[in-house]
């Protein structure tokens, strides 16, 4: 137990095609982040969350501009780190400078305490601050200064996520014609929790300047067009089959769903290293053979963290002689903890713990062993391989790229997903994965005790049907499945 308490303190993919447009992806952060340490120095470190683990095998696979934040303040000398990074990441930078004050409103501020919880369903979290706004209008209008700087009429633009849904607006405000998709990596929320943002129809109006937009699932590409349809009376829609046409008089915008994905072959081949392959034995042995359940989230109160583990209470509870043959492994990702939401989810989560550990624990056996911290890839994909059961769980999320990171690497094909039905990747994964809702916790209960007694016969078929799907619908099918989508925007008259 040591050891591991020491380390834990449809189609088919879309044929790639020759594109004559150079690809420049504007996104708030670069693949890197940039800081300043106590001597004035800039350290380079890569950049974490599922928007860089997503978006960096697409431009190595079709090259191309990447516009950012490093991560640094203003007036920080950048050139020759950025032309470095280049240089490994294989793509050209182009860093956008911010000052304290654009990254606490901009950033800190709108995007993340208006925007954020807005999406996920939690309007009870928003602080809807005039500032922001404003500060958020005026930094999407710089980073479409930079864009139009760097890139010609020829390429094209793709900016992910709700930092900057307004950015072909301002591209077309100072002047600048350019072809632009857009994709947002959250969920969309529907009508009646959208018009809670004093500034909706701006944004709606904003999106309608995209010649495509691009959503998670079918779900948040419907609740879009029921704002669309709330927000602007008397729009017309073309429905193509694969993409929605808006015309809203004065542009025509193609809306589409493209489910995002991880690089499958990366985590695959590092799955079966022999380095991961003995991590994971040391890991199983740490735990006496336990059966682990894993729970790999970052800390967010979407992440339905609490209650996971009240269901994992719960099922200790109710299947009491599985005491000391199961254990759980939880892994939580520090993450806006200037945020009192934050802030307050991190102490119940740790509260929660301690009350499982304390009540159920014996000589020998701890319930769950808990880690506030990040792992580095291998040590996260030996994890993936070592349980038996991935306990995701959020209460809103627009994918959940753990889940298919989870597939695949579970090489033995013997892992069981349970998967909350309000993940984006449900709509994937229903039917192979064993879905439930987060907010049930006995529901959640009896799944992980049908997980544990699971037939293997019937743990393979299942795991062999997901990694499939994730292998077929790889990041490079997601990247390919949008780009063939914006050609066709663009082909409509978009």
């Amino acid at each position: 137990m040591g050891n591991l308490d020491r380390r834990l303190n449809d189609w088919s993919r879309p044929k790639r095609q020759e594109r004559h447009r150079r690809l420049v992806v504007v996104s708030n952060r670069l693949p890197i982040t940039m800081s300043e340490d106590g001597t004035g120095s800039l350290q380079v470190r890569p950049s974490s969350g599922g928007l860089v683990t997503a978006l960096s095998p697409v431009l190595r696979y079709n090259g191309g501009l990447w516009v950012g934040w490093s991560g640094a303040t203003a007036n920080v000398y950048l050139d020759g780190h950025l032309d470095e990074a280049s240089i490994q990441l294989g793509c050209s930078l182009e860093a956008v400078t911010l000052s304290e004050k654009e990254v606490n409103d901009y950033y800190l501020g709108f995007a993340n305490q208006v925007l954020w919880p807005l999406f996920h369903d939690f309007p009870e979290c928003c602080k809807f601050d005039p500032g922001y706004w404003y500060t958020y209008v005026d930094v999407n209008r710089k980073f479409a200064q930079v864009a139009a700087r760097i890139s010609t009429a020829d390429d094209y633009i793709w900016v992910q996520d709700y930092h900057l849904l307004l950015l072909a607006r301002e591209l077309r405000g100072i002047g600048v014609r350019r072809q632009t998709g857009f994709f947002l990596h959250t969920p969309f929320p529907p009508p009646e929790i959208f018009r809670r943002l004093p500034w909706g129809r701006q944004i709606i109006k904003a999106l309608l300047n995209y010649h495509l937009v691009g959503f998670q699932t079918h779900h948040d590409r419907d609740n879009f067009i029921g704002c669309v349809e709330k927000t602007i009376p008397g729009v017309h829609y073309e429905n193509t089959g694969r993409l929605i046409v808006v015309n809203d008089g004065n542009h025509r915008t193609a809306v589409g769903a493209f489910p995002i994905s991880i690089d499958f072959s990366a985590f695959e081949t590092l799955a079966m290293s022999r380095e991961v392959e003995e991590r994971a034995n040391h890991l199983r042995e740490a735990v006496s053979n336990c059966q682990i359940i894993l729970g790999v989230d970052r800390l967010d109160y979407s992440k339905g963290i609490p209650l996971k583990l009240r269901a994992y209470r719960a099922f200790l509870e109710r299947f009491s002689h599985l005491r000391g043959r199961v254990t759980m492994v939880q892994i939580v990702v520090p993450s806006r903890d200037h945020i009192p939401q934050y802030r307050a989810v991190r102490a119940e989560v740790d509260d929660l713990v301690r009350q499982i550990n304390e009540s159920l624990g014996t000589p020998g056996w701890t319930p769950v062993h808990y880690m506030y911290g990040t792992l580095d890839r291998p040590e996260l994909v030996a994890l993936y391989r070592a349980a038996a059961v991935a306990l995701v769980t959020p209460v809103k999320d627009g994918m959940n790229l753990v889940a298919k990171e989870y597939c695949a690497a579970n090489v033995d094909n013997d892992g069981v997903l349970v998967l909350s039905e309000f993940a984006g990747a449900a709509s994937q994964m229903r039917g192979k994965a064993l879905t439930v809702n987060p907010h049930d916790i006995d529901g959640v209960a009896n799944a992980l005790y049908r997980a544990h007694g699971m037939p293997a016969s019937e743990r393979r078929l299942r795991m062999r049907g997901l990694r499939s799907l994730v292998r077929r619908r790889d990041i490079r099918w997601w990247s390919d499945l949008f780009l063939r989508s914006a050609e066709e925007a663009l082909y409509m008259g978009t």
